[in-house]
């Protein structure tokens, strides 16, 4: 399926001396603007069924549960996603080792997850994302901004990000196993299990960025009039890429402005010191 991406925008903002790209991109107001309460999903046909999607839209089997698909609105120079073939709810948990497989699978591009409230435009079938390595900023900021080491698992291991307004968590393996232990303990101590999460393989090991969320979409999105802007931050967001889906938000959105957004839908200082003093954190 051929994609127009001609009028797409882009400018770099810098939050504690770290790039975030801005993007404007139009089509993509499908996902930030999709309404994802029950009733909605339940009044609209689901986009990620095969039954529902254009017949021109070919797919590609990944081991018999999964479906490869070119992404219509793409955000990368090459964008797909991968649903489950069963209409099943967006739930990570279970499902990991899947996203480490398909990392091995697919070098080329970095694997990533929407949690429910958290960015997914189809929270009622369960579905990842990849896109093109090297995209997103985080990939190499990362190694710059390796911070306090929280936790261990035989040969996985958790950090959370330096002086970063995200408060990132990278998960850093060696084995599989191991990777997919430590994030379930991950996910359990988590009071809401609201995430995003990136994923990639590289050198022989899993590079996951977890993004625990406190917010689905930040005060801006719901303001009135001028103070209004269509702004709902998922996973490539919070990876360095920020999707605006008007011109006069791209125009409008500044520094200042992105550092708010990020610290209110991120985790804080209080929700972080919870998390450390969990028993999830003794090794």
């Amino acid at each position: 399926m051929g994609n127009d991406n001609q009028h797409i925008l882009t400018k770099t903002l810098m939050v504690n001396q770290m790039a975030f790209h801005v993007q404007f991109n139009a089509a993509r107001i499908r996902s930030s603007a999709a309404k994802t309460d029950a009733a909605s999903i339940a009044q609209r046909p689901c986009f990620l069924c095969k039954e529902n999607r254009p017949p021109e839209q070919k797919s590609i089997d990944w081991n018999g549960q999964y479906e490869i698909l070119e992404n219509p609105f793409p955000i990368f120079p090459q964008h797909l996603t991968i649903p489950t073939y069963e209409h099943t709810p967006q739930q990570l948990q279970g499902r990991y080792a899947d996203m480490l497989k398909l990392a091995v699978e697919m070098p080329e591009f970095t694997l990533f997850y929407n949690g429910p409230h958290c960015g997914a435009s189809a929270p009622d079938h369960m579905h990842f994302q990849a896109g093109s390595r090297h995209f997103m900023p985080i990939e190499q900021q990362w190694q710059e901004r390796i911070g306090e080491h929280l936790a261990v698992e035989g040969k996985a291991r958790l950090h959370i990000m330096a002086n970063d307004p995200r408060n990132t968590l990278v998960l850093i393996a060696d084995e599989a196993k191991d990777a997919v232990t430590l994030f379930e303990r991950i996910l359990k101590a988590l009071s809401k299990p609201m995430v995003n999460v990136l994923c990639y393989y590289e050198n022989n090991q899993w590079f996951t960025f977890i993004f625990p969320r406190t917010k689905h979409r930040p005060s801006c999105y719901f303001a009135e009039g001028s103070e209004q802007m269509i702004i709902s931050p998922a996973s490539v967001d919070l990876g360095g890429v920020f999707i605006t889906v008007r011109q006069e938000d791209f125009e409008r959105i500044d520094n200042k402005c992105l550092e708010n957004i990020l610290r209110e839908v991120c985790w804080q200082e209080s929700t972080i010191n919870t998390f450390k003093n969990n028993n999830y954190a003794r090794t």
